[in-house]
C-alpha cells in the first residue's frame, strides 16, 4: 500500500506541475481530479481508501492506450467514459512505474489542454 501511495503522490506533483493545471474536489475529499482549462485530464480518487489507490487518463494515442490497457487490473473507466479513451489503473502491486504513469498523464493533459498550454509544456521541454 504504501508504494501505491508513493506513486499516486509522485503522478498527483507530476499533474499540478503542468501549465494552469489545478486540483479540485468536485465531488467531495475523496474525489481528487486535476484540471485544465476547466476540463479534467486525470481522476487521482484518494489515498484513504480500502484499497490501493488509482487513476483514470484519457489515452487517444492507440499505443499508449493499448499499453496501459495491459496494466494488472487496467479496464476502460466506467461512466461510459471508456469509449472515449479513458482507462483506470490501480497503482497496487505490479503497476507501472511512477515515470510511465506520468506520460500518460501528459499525454492525458495534452488531449484537454488548449494548444497555448502545449505550446507551454513543449518550451519548458526545450
Amino acid at each position: 500500500m504504501r508504494n501505491a501511495v508513493r506513486k499516486w503522490e509522485k503522478v498527483r506533483a507530476f499533474a499540478l506541475s503542468l501549465p494552469e493545471a489545478v486540483e479540485e474536489f468536485p465531488w467531495g475529499p475523496e474525489d481528487c481530479v486535476v484540471k485544465v482549462n476547466k476540463k479534467i485530464f486525470v481522476f487521482l480518487g484518494n489515498t484513504d481508501g480500502p484499497s490501493d489507490p488509482g487513476l483514470s487518463v484519457k489515452l487517444k494515442d492507440e499505443a499508449l492506450h493499448g499499453h496501459a490497457m495491459t496494466a494488472p487490473g487496467a479496464e476502460p473507466t466506467g461512466y461510459g467514459l471508456g469509449r472515449a479513451g479513458w482507462v483506470s489503473l490501480p497503482l497496487g502491486e505490479g503497476s507501472p512505474a511512477p515515470e510511465v504513469l506520468c506520460e500518460w498523464v501528459e499525454e492525458s493533459y495534452r488531449t484537454v489542454a488548449l494548444k497555448r498550454h502545449v505550446r507551454e509544456l513543449d518550451e519548458r521541454r526545450a
